[in-house]
């Protein structure tokens, strides 16, 4: 197991062109994670155990819980052994957001709204982007994902975890995060990004993952108006998507991509 517990090596037995032999494989760990404010944990959730201050302003920010990355004093990472323990302190604790998402259960890796107490608060809403007026072309959607590709060491070792990178045109690819659940590699993300002093709307949010509506959720929160993925959408994220104003771009192989939504940010998206 790595030094900062991301991954194990295990034994395995593989079976190749008919032949059975033993051999090692490297695998994500996944461990729970808690996130605590004032000493009272708010939420656990299953996660690979790196980049963990990214994590929780991340969370912290997609929660509702703060705006920006300096309403966080500081925040502590405690191994407990078999799990993880993130004491967050903030500068000024806003009681109401906290109990308004307060969780009681552990979420599961695949899930993004575990312990919500209401269908409201699923369906949340979303912060319009229609106004961030980052433009891209074609190409810039294919290098943010070829870029992401490229990019990430856990996946490249275990093939088992999920991306979500930070995009801008010019620039190239600002960060990169992943995690075995895609809700927490783009928290994770999102914290990188806020804590490095980037604007959401600078850029695009590009990741490996289907996009649900949560995926939509978060990425309005940090401000982007452009979201990007390998996998397909849900419906109703397209839905969440167009209305918050905002470019969903999906099934992106190769040269060509799939655009669902205000595809007048892309320079030459236009209908044949």
């Amino acid at each position: 197991m790595g030094n900062d517990r991301s991954t194990a090596s295990v034994d395995e037995i593989r079976f190749h062109n008919g032949v059975l032999c033993a051999g090692m494989r490297v695998v994500p760990e996944e461990v729970p994670i808690a996130l605590s404010y004032g000493g009272s944990t708010h939420a656990v959730m299953m996660g690979t155990p790196a980049d963990l201050h990214d994590f929780a302003i991340g969370f912290s920010l997609t929660e509702g819980i703060i705006t920006s990355a300096a309403e966080v004093e500081d925040i502590d990472v405690i191994d407990e052994g078999r799990g993880i323990d993130v004491q967050i302190r903030l500068a000024d604790l806003k009681e109401d957001a906290l109990r308004a998402r307060r969780r009681h259960m552990a979420g599961p890796v695949g899930c993004g709204l575990c312990g919500i107490e209401s269908i409201d608060q699923a369906i949340r809403p979303v912060p319009d982007v229609s106004g961030v007026r980052t433009a891209v072309t074609a190409g810039h959607i294919v290098e943010a994902i070829a870029a992401l590709n490229g990019a990430q060491p856990l996946h490249g070792e275990t093939h088992a975890v999920h991306g979500a990178g930070f995009f801008l045109p010019g620039r190239g690819l600002l960060a990169v995060r992943e995690d075995v659940g895609r809700h927490n590699a783009l928290d994770k993300l999102c914290g990188s990004v806020l804590r490095g002093a980037h604007r959401g709307g600078e850029g695009i949010v590009a990741v490996t993952s289907r996009i649900s509506v949560e995926m939509v959720q978060k990425t309005a929160i940090l401000g982007s108006g452009i979201l990007v993925a390998i996998s397909a959408p849900t419906a109703l994220a397209i839905r969440t998507a167009d209305a918050a104003g905002m470019t969903l771009v999906a099934l992106t192989r190769g040269e060509d991509f799939e655009i669902f939504s205000h595809p007048e940010r892309i320079a030459g998206a236009v209908s044949r």
